[in-house]
């Protein structure tokens, strides 16, 4: 039987991947195979495939032959790179680096330098003549396989460095000479001994084991768990490990390494950006130990820096590498993040990928790329990721307000935040779970920072450029951020910006788009949401099949959702108009009447308010149409429970406190969310109803008769679970309709129809169906009422379900697709099986959740509703699922 193929070579411009097989060589992997098909400059190398990961997790080993597989690829790249591993002589050093199918910059392993020992350093030595270059990379590789494999802890080396610069007097890593690394590569050792009880590893091939177990094993290290969750990244995929020779940017003045982005990742111009060092090897450039140099003359004029581009240092290679990273973006038709190495003057590509880019970066690039005739619109909305376009939709720092700047730094990732400081991730985390606003402030950020950057509103380092740590996943986040301030002195729990001390707990704000920090905060405003935004967002409602509306209670609600392309109110809970100073107490009067007359009396006072709520909505809609909810929370939500407050309702009504008290204790329920609500108000207080529906039908035959308006009134009846009570009440509401068009001399269309929030609604749509012009599903209530959850009281314990993988995630945030999404498409089919037209839709907050969504699509609803600020995220949500159910 043919054994199973897990690893996959690529050099010499072959190789037995491509693109095409991210899910089993990871992003990098495929990516890699494919430049060696391009015939772009990449050092040898293989890839283990993700499955290895899966069976390696599983199993706690190596599956049989892998082995084998590996060493038949190592014998290829020694053959391509005229090396051998291990060699005495001509020895081959290695990189292992992870690969998962999507990137996660920095969250999981890599090693470099890998077959470093005191035999092949001096192979090294022999076969470069520069013992200081092998000896930096050296002690490198102790370094980084020491904390990655052997788990001792990176900063005894650092403290370890800077007590051997105190020695010898010396303040950088290049002034170090080649004795004073070899020095320190045998204090490394002896540590190491110290704290593991073992030696260094000497054999490259314990290495080289050792190295790619700690690739797969970092799958599971916290800050990558952290990012599968932020991204939903399913736990399962795993990781490839790729295996690379070294190509070497720390040789000396000839060589150099890199980052580069086709185009500006924060910005999305269509300009050749990056960052590189002269003699330095990758990590130095991303970790921001050094103060890179601007790739291109452009970049250096824009960031006022007296550092040497490379096009002006290295004009040939320059150009060669200009060629290159056009000819990848025209490849793969997206912007490209690129790593390069030059090595004695010879240019190597390590990697691209998809680059990681700002919301407003996508929507630009994606746009350009339409008009450049590079992709089609289809493929441009499938570009951008719904929930990223929340970075556009919040305020931004207003031009006119004072502000004083007290430091500049570099615009790592734009946007304006306002926090309280803090200088670490773990008190970032707990003011965030405090309701605080946090600023983030550090002299770096690491992997190990991803849960204090996801908590912060904004990110400050003192050091890195704009492809730091800090940089690249704060625009992935869409978090604001300023990196590289050298004006900023961290000392403890405060800090200096300049002149000014900062303490924990001061205020800040940023402007990642400028650079600069302000002391205190500093007033925002709403931003424009035209040029690129709104072309995207014409072509996402061109392709989307659902409608998206909103949840909008109150005219300014419903004013921004309709700026942000909402095409109609979804839900307008009528609830949240009873509670004016002037109308609880006729709401209460209501409540605490003892005969049906005074309940209407005290119900009639409301009439006027809710009928000009209801044309403030209509108005604001101008003719699109407007879902109202009924009355739907129990009556004791209305009433005050404490003594003071009954005190006041009893002045206010005229009854006895005593009365009060006893109407309180009668409305107590012990669990209201099934009790004494939605339509079963309507049932026992017919006259509420009838109130509401005479205020709707008035608002609309005013604006119909007066102002020339179309409109449809959508009239919901809340928590039906019989088709009777959907009878009655409709019976009733329609009679008023009917009255109130013949009072105004009005005609027009308007729908009764009912929220869909309880299983048995769901399992009997086809009997209610009959009695409804329209669906709603109430995914909020069928959630709890399916589920058996509270989503009051749930949040606890369905947090430690979502990390115990018990749940996928929150069914709050994200609908039980097989449980509660069956009753939701049980009910689609059984309601259009008995109305084939009938109207369907969603109300709850999965509504604008871009996964349910998706689901809902699958379903055929009409439209979905969601919150204002959520529209645009909907709307391209919408036509993606569209896109993706035609697959």
């Amino acid at each position: 039987m043919d054994q199973t193929k897990f690893v996959y070579f690529f050099g010499n411009g072959q190789a037995d991947g491509d693109a095409s097989m991210k899910n089993l060589l990871g992003g990098k992997g495929a990516n890699l195979a494919e430049m060696t098909r391009l015939g772009v400059p990449v050092p040898s190398g293989f890839t283990i495939s993700t499955e290895v990961c899966g069976l390696y997790l599983a199993q706690g080993g190596y599956p049989a032959g892998l082995k084998e597989q590996v060493a038949t690829a190592l014998g290829k790249m020694e053959e391509a790179m005229g090396a051998t591993f291990g060699s005495a002589e001509n020895p081959l050093l290695l990189s292992v680096r992870s690969g998962a199918r999507v990137s996660m910059p920095g969250m999981m392993d890599t090693v470099l330098n890998l077959g470093l020992n005191d035999t092949t350093v001096e192979g090294m030595i022999s076969r470069t003549g520069d013992a200081r270059f092998a000896y930096d990379s050296y002690r490198r590789f102790v370094t980084m396989y020491s904390d990655v494999v052997l788990g001792v802890a990176h900063h005894h080396f650092e403290e370890m460095i800077n007590a051997k610069k105190a020695q010898v007097g010396k303040k950088m890593d290049t002034e170090m000479s080649a004795d004073d690394w070899k020095d320190l590569v045998g204090q490394f050792k002896a540590k190491v001994q110290q704290e593991t009880g073992k030696p260094f590893p000497e054999s490259p091939e314990d290495q080289l084991w050792g190295a790619i177990g700690a690739v797969f094993n970092s799958w599971n290290i916290p800050r990558a768990i952290v990012y599968r969750k932020l991204n939903d990244i399913p736990e399962e995929w795993g990781t490839a490990v790729n295996v690379q020779s070294m190509v070497f940017g720390n040789m000396g003045e000839d060589c150099a390494t890199g980052v580069a982005f086709t185009r500006d990742p924060s910005t999305g111009e269509n300009r050749f950006y990056g960052e590189y060092l002269v003699n330095a090897q990758g990590e130095d450039v991303v970790a921001g130990i050094r103060t890179p140099h601007q790739v291109t003359i452009e970049g250096k004029n824009r960031q006022d820096s007296d550092l040497a581009a490379m096009e002006e240092e290295l004009p040939e290679l320059y150009k060669e590498l200009y060629a290159v990273q056009q000819r990848l973006e025209k490849h793969y038709s997206d912007m490209q993040d690129i790593e390069f190495t030059i090595q004695q003057g010879k240019l190597w590509l390590l990697q691209t990928r998809n680059g990681k880019r700002t919301a407003k970066a996508a929507l630009k690039i994606a746009v350009d790329m339409v008009n450049e005739g590079m992709i089609d619109k289809q493929t441009a909305i499938m570009r951008v990721a719904p929930d990223t376009l929340d970075q556009l939709l919040h305020p931004m720092l207003d031009p006119k307000a004072d502000r004083t700047v007290v430091g500049k730094a570099l615009p790592a990732s734009p946007g304006a935040a306002t926090g309280m400081v803090v200088f670490n991730s773990d008190d970032a985390e707990k003011w965030a779970e405090e309701g605080k606003k946090v600023m983030l402030v550090r002299d770096e950020t690491s992997p190990e920072d991803i849960h204090g950057m996801h908590s912060a509103q904004g990110i400050i380092t003192a050091r890195g450029g704009m492809t730091s740590h800090a940089a690249v996943v704060a625009r992935g986040m869409g978090r604001p951020c300023v990196s590289g301030c050298s004006e900023l002195h961290i000392s403890g729990n405060s800090c200096k910006i300049g002149s000014l001390e900062v303490k924990e707990g001061d205020w800040l704000t940023i402007d990642g788009s400028t650079g600069e920090i302000m002391q205190g905060q500093v007033a925002t405003m709403d931003p424009e949401l035209s040029g690129d935004f709104a072309t995207f967002m014409e072509w996402a409602e061109e392709i989307a099949r659902m409608k998206v509306r909103t949840n909008a209670d109150n005219p300014e609600d419903a004013r921004t959702a309709r700026n942000f392309g909402a095409q109609g109110i979804g839900l307008c809970r009528t609830e949240h108009m009873f509670f004016g100073a002037e109308r609880i107490i006729n709401m209460r009067g209501m409540i605490l009447a003892e005969n049906d007359d005074d309940r209407r009396k005290s119900i009639a006072k409301i009439l006027p308010y809710q009928r000009e709520d209801f044309e403030g909505l209509f108005r604001e809609m101008k003719g699109f149409p407007v879902t109202i909810r009924l009355l739907d929370p129990p009556l004791h939500e209305f009433i005050p429970h404490d003594e003071e407050g009954q005190q006041e309702v009893a002045e206010s009504t005229g009854m006895p406190l005593e009365k009060v008290k006893a109407r309180v204790e009668s409305l107590k329920e012990f669990n209201p969310m099934l009790g004494h609500r939605g339509c079963r108000l309507g049932v026992s207080y017919p006259e509420v109803y009838e109130m509401q529906a005479q205020a709707i039908m008035e608002a609309a035959c005013h604006l119909v008769k007066n102002e020339g308006y179309t409109i449809i009134p959508e009239i919901m009846i809340p928590l039906v679970g019989v088709v009777s009570e959907l009878k009655l009440l409709r019976e009733k509401c329609a009679a008023v309709c009917e009255k109130v068009m013949q009072e105004n001399g009005v005609k027009l269309e308007y729908m009764i129809g009912t929220m869909v929030e309880l299983p048995r609604a769901a399992v009997t749509a086809d009997q209610i169906a009959a009695e409804a012009d329209f669906f709603s599903f109430g995914t909020n209530d069928l959630t709890q009422t399916t589920m058996g959850i509270s989503r009051d009281d749930s949040g606890p314990f369905l947090k430690e379900y979502v990390d115990k993988n018990l749940l996928p995630k929150d069914p709050f945030v994200s609908i039980d697709q097989v449980g509660v999404g069956g009753l939701v498409r049980m009910g689609a089919e059984k309601g259009r099986s008995t109305k084939p037209g009938l109207k369907l839709g969603v109300c709850g907050e999965h509504g604008g959740d871009p996964d349910s969504i998706g689901f809902f699509e699958t379903v055929g609803l009409d439209y979905v509703s969601c919150s204002p600020y959520r529209v645009p995220i909907a709307r391209l949500a919408a036509a993606q699922a569209a896109v993706n159910n035609k697959k």
